[in-house]
């Protein structure tokens, strides 16, 4: 994500600086103390977010926000000023969010999760997980096939315990929870995980599963998930979260329960 933010009074633009670093981390930020320069710089490489101060010197943020919308108009505006008067005109620009000094991190989070253009998450991973809506697995682009449709639900499981060790009597009560515990139980379970074990092991992922004696997880540093990147506060994924979680699995509705007050 490649952000800017431009002020020309110095400690508000660290202040404005310390607020985005806190909440996106990981993002690509340049801070510009001349909206000339903040121009140049968007007209070589694509803006995905740009936080402006509305007073400045040379040119203020409402031209600016225009002239950055002309050169990307995917570039989302969030402007971040002292003056409470210049909301409706902010608005006129299709601006995001209109946040007041000093800008704490709380306001940063709420502005980035309500983007006018929600900006897609990248990543270097092979295996992404969406778990918002329906479970799906995709592997190198692709929907992950699997030959039985428990196998799919055992992964999910997992996935939603995120990276916890989980015991086989866990899994099976969860996945059969109208189901007596048997021995032809723990049997088609045995299946399933031989199944999810070739099942990863076609596409060369096998290293997204750890099997203990009686347990099993998966490791999340190997995939890329939406679930994992809400709860780190990422915006697309609190942006693509719409209230349902694992639909399609009566156990997820606990924690779409929890993810739905977090959202709000």
């Amino acid at each position: 994500m490649r952000i800017i933010a431009v002020d020309d009074e110095q400690f508000a633009l660290q202040d404005l600086r310390q607020a985005i670093e806190e909440v996106e981390p990981g993002c690509e930020l340049s801070c510009f103390d001349k909206p000339t320069e903040a121009l140049r710089y968007a007209a070589e490489v694509a803006v995905d977010i740009a936080l402006l101060d509305i007073s400045m010197s040379g040119m203020n943020g409402l031209v600016l926000a225009k002239r950055l919308k002309e050169i990307n108009g995917k570039t989302n505006i969030i402007f971040a000023t002292g003056y409470s008067d210049y909301a409706v005109d902010a608005f006129s620009v299709q601006a995001s969010d209109y946040l007041l000094k000093p800008v704490t991190r709380e306001a940063v989070v709420k502005a980035m999760a309500h983007l006018r253009d929600p900006v897609a998450e990248k990543s270097d991973k092979r295996v992404r997980v969406q778990t918002f809506g329906n479970f799906e697995v995709f592997a190198d682009g692709e929907p992950l096939a699997f030959a039985r449709t428990k196998t799919k639900e055992l992964l999910a499981y997992l996935v939603n315990r995120r990276g916890a060790l989980c015991g086989n009597d866990e899994i099976i009560a969860a996945i059969w929870e109208d189901k007596a515990d048997s021995h032809a139980l723990k049997s088609h379970f045995r299946h399933l995980v031989a199944d999810l074990t070739q099942t990863l092991k076609k596409k060369n992922i096998e290293s997204l599963l750890v099997k203990k004696h009686g347990y099993l997880a998966v490791v999340p540093d190997t995939f890329q998930c939406d679930l994992y990147d809400f709860y780190s506060g990422k915006s697309a994924a609190v942006n693509s979260y719409a209230g349902e979680y694992m639909a399609q699995y009566s156990w997820a509705e606990f924690v779409n329960g929890y993810l739905e007050d977090i959202a709000d």
